[in-house]
């Protein structure tokens, strides 16, 4: 990766501050780790017997922004992009073999703005919504932690399946 548009997170920054910069700076990473490949690069397995991909990735995360923003907070009852009717499957977002960049990214990103527009939205991180999966309310705080630890664990994986790719490494 030759260029790193990220913006880093604020040094000193209130708690709503440095968590969204957090957030958006992994969503950055992830993105980052994406750039410059072609759909054959952003699908290819890690190793067997995994299906992780890249494209992979883009696509559960895809699904994470949704699960925890969209349904805790909007619609509880919003299907998932890529589970069964009716189903919440975090794995089926894993087998991206007829995926394509186009198609990914641009769920992902949908899912994305829909998440910053929620947190711009609220008045504060105690807001709360229903997380329907447990059948527990939850905090933004609580949400917006969440999917920064499900971002720094994928990209962790991200880090590994680029260098598999075409040897790249960093950031």
């Amino acid at each position: 990766m030759t260029t790193d548009d990220r913006v880093g997170p604020p040094h000193l920054g209130t708690e709503r501050e440095t968590l969204r910069a957090f957030l958006d700076h992994h969503r950055a990473t992830l993105a980052m780790k994406c750039a410059g490949l072609s759909d054959d690069d952003l699908r290819q397995r890690s190793m067997p017997p995994s299906t992780l991909s890249l494209l992979g990735l883009v696509r559960h995360l895809a699904e994470v922004e949704r699960a925890w923003f969209r349904r805790v907070f909007e619609d509880n009852a919003a299907p998932m992009l890529w589970s069964p009717p009716g189903e919440i499957d975090f794995q089926a977002a894993y087998d991206a073999s007829a995926s394509s960049r186009s198609e990914a990214f641009t769920a992902w990103e949908a899912e994305v703005e829909t998440s910053q527009r929620i947190e711009r939205a609220a008045g504060s991180l105690d807001l709360t919504g229903h997380q329907p999966r447990w059948g527990e309310d939850v905090s933004l705080r609580m949400v917006m932690v969440h999917v920064l630890l499900e971002y720094g664990r994928h990209n962790g994986h991200a880090d590994l399946l680029r260098e598999g790719v075409d040897g790249t490494v960093g950031a």
